[in-house]
Formats: structure tokens, C-alpha cells, sequence
């Protein structure tokens, strides 16, 4: 039996379903039941009919799935698999800017611990962001964690005045203009697609700025044949899968998350096995997280 069968006959056998993001191994999307980023997957979770979700993924996404499903049981294929921004705020620091400002929401973004949920008002992804912010009847927005996501949105909506926190992924802000010159120097006819967590200065050489979601569906309708792409490189997988006849090359640099690629087939055979990465939320952390979820699905549904 194939290492791919064997997962095939496990998941069968507990009543399983398995989430991917787009960041993770080939192989490993190649073998999930839903693929995307973390708005389709928060969104997809709430309606699985399976008692087990393997979440392919990092950690705040196995919290988030497990506190949108508390009567399913979530494992991590790797419980070790985190994401550093996720814990780039301060709950003291929350507490502070609601105290300095009488009429504000703190948006959080869905890349986030639990913890910081708890404290927040209204969660949101990079693919809802900016229509979520719009919807919000407060006048301030303290966004946590991601800078570089805050200050993008808050671009789009200068009627609003944005409270910064200090934030970033590595992987998108080590993406720097440099990097897109030279790029755009080997593929003169290549569009730049690049992710909201870069660098304003990044922003603004790009010709299509979106979530990992929008990029994708941005290249794919594209008449453009040639593309460079200013994201995690997992993401390459489903772009070639959907454009065989398209080119897309790398931003360069080390485009690479390293917490993400921790989740091998091996991991997911061995947690459906074993029942091990079992994702525990305590009853009040879950209640209190729950709520900015629940807000960010009903906003975006707007």
C-alpha cells in the first residue's frame, strides 16, 4: 500500500477530511479534500460533515478550525508548525488603545493566536480585509497584527484613521524592490502579482495586488502569459495546476515559509493513525474567539 492509499484508508476509517493552504508541500495539497487560503478554509470548516479535520496548516489555523467546530476533533499534522506573526501583538497594548480611543475597533487578522482573538472585535483575511474595514461603523481601527496588511487597507479608506501595530511576515517582507527590478529585468513582459503582507514600496510596483486566493484567480483570467509572483511559493502548485500553458517565475529570494513546509504526507498518516496534533481550545478562550469569527463571516457576507 501506497503511503497516499494508506492515508486514503485512515481517513475513510475516521471519518475524516483534510484542509490544506496553498503554502504547503505539492504532494500535500495534491492528496487534501480543500485547498485555499485562510478565508475559504475558515469559511469551508464551519459547514464539514466529517467528525475529523486534518488541518494542513499552522497553528492558528488548527485553533481557528477547532473554535469554529468544538464538537469535531482537529489534529495538526505538525504541532510544532507555527507562524511568527501570529504572535506579534500585545494583549497590554490592545487594553491601551482602547483606553486612548473612545470609538474604535481592533480588527485582527485572521493570522492570529487565539489569545489575540479573545481581545478583538472583528477578525479578517487579506481577501476581505478592506470590505470588512468599510463595513465597521468606528471611526478608528487598531489593526493587529500585520503592518504591512494595516497599511494597505488603510490606503483604500482614508475617511477611517488606522492605529498601527508592529507586525510582518518574514517571507513577504523580505520581498523587496530590488528583488521586482530585477525580476522585471529577466521577464520584461511578466506581470508583478504580489501579496498585501509586502512592503508599501513593493505595493506600488505591482500590477495586480491581492490575496493568495486573488492571485490566483487574477493570473488565471489574465490574458497575460508570463507572470512574477510576490507570495509564498506553495502557491506556484495551484497556479501551474490551473495554468499549464502559463509561466510564472519568482519574485527571488528565499520565498519560502518554513513552518508551513513542516507538514509532510508522513505527518498526516501518522496523526490520523495515532490521533496525535489533537488542537485543544479551552471553553472561554473558544467562546470569547469565536465571536470576531463569527462577525468576520457574517461582514464578508455582506
Amino acid at each position: 500500500m501506497t503511503l497516499v492509499e494508506e492515508i486514503e484508508k485512515l481517513k475513510k476509517e475516521k471519518n475524516a477530511v483534510i484542509l490544506a493552504h496553498y503554502y504547503v508541500n505539492d504532494d500535500v495539497q495534491a492528496i487534501a479534500d480543500y485547498i485555499g487560503d485562510s478565508y475559504y478554509l475558515a469559511k469551508v470548516a464551519v459547514d464539514l460533515k466529517e467528525s475529523t479535520i486534518v488541518f494542513a496548516g499552522v497553528s492558528f489555523m488548527g485553533e481557528s478550525a477547532k473554535i469554529l467546530n468544538p464538537d469535531k476533533t482537529v489534529l495538526m499534522p505538525d504541532i510544532t508548525a507555527d507562524c511568527p506573526m501570529a504572535h506579534m501583538a500585545d494583549v497590554e497594548r490592545i487594553r491601551k488603545v482602547r483606553e486612548e480611543y473612545e470609538d474604535v475597533a481592533v480588527a485582527c487578522y485572521i493570522n492570529s493566536t487565539a489569545e489575540l482573538k479573545m481581545h478583538s472585535d472583528v477578525c479578517v483575511t487579506s481577501a476581505n480585509a478592506l470590505k470588512i474595514v468599510k463595513e465597521l461603523p468606528n471611526k478608528n481601527i487598531y489593526f493587529i497584527p500585520d503592518e504591512n496588511l494595516g497599511r494597505y487597507i488603510a490606503e483604500k479608506v482614508p475617511e477611517k484613521n488606522f492605529i498601527f501595530n508592529d507586525g510582518f511576515c518574514h517571507v513577504h517582507k523580505n520581498i523587496t524592490t530590488d528583488m521586482i527590478k530585477h525580476a522585471k529585468k529577466r521577464h520584461p513582459e511578466a506581470e508583478v502579482l504580489v501579496h498585501p503582507e509586502c512592503t508599501l514600496d513593493v505595493l506600488e510596483m505591482a500590477d495586480y495586488i491581492g490575496s493568495t486566493s486573488g492571485i490566483i484567480e487574477h493570473a488565471t483570467s489574465s490574458d497575460k502569459k508570463e507572470f512574477i509572483i510576490g507570495t509564498e511559493l506553495g502557491v506556484l502548485y495551484q497556479l501551474e495546476q490551473k495554468n499549464p500553458d502559463k509561466l510564472f517565475y519568482s519574485a527571488g529570494g528565499a520565498q519560502i515559509c518554513p513552518n508551513m513546509k513542516k507538514v509532510t504526507l508522513e505527518k498526516i498518516r501518522d496523526c490520523l493513525r495515532d490521533g496525535s496534533g489533537v488542537v485543544e481550545v479551552d471553553d472561554d478562550k473558544r467562546e470569547r474567539s469565536l465571536k470576531p469569527l463569527k462577525k468576520m463571516l457574517e461582514l464578508a457576507a455582506v
